[in-house]
């Protein structure tokens, strides 16, 4: 159970940071910004929001259970 929440919770935290453009340089996050409309910018931005908070409460159990069972 632990590894299950461990991996759910780093799957959910790579997705949020590949959907909000963590992982990008300046320039081409600037690219994106003025290449895309306000609407897709605000579905990027809840998407990387959800999976975020998902991944940071499985990363929690995940802990959790680590150490309550160790």
């Amino acid at each position: 159970m632990f590894q299950f929440f461990l991996i759910v919770g780093i799957v959910c935290i790579i997705i949020s940071g590949v959907f909000i453009g963590a992982w990008v340089d300046g320039d081409r996050q600037r690219g994106n910004f003025y290449s895309e409309t306000t609407e897709d910018r605000n579905s990027r931005t809840k998407i990387a929001l959800i999976s975020g908070l998902i991944g940071i409460i499985a990363l929690v159990i995940s802990g959790l259970i680590y150490f309550i069972l160790h």
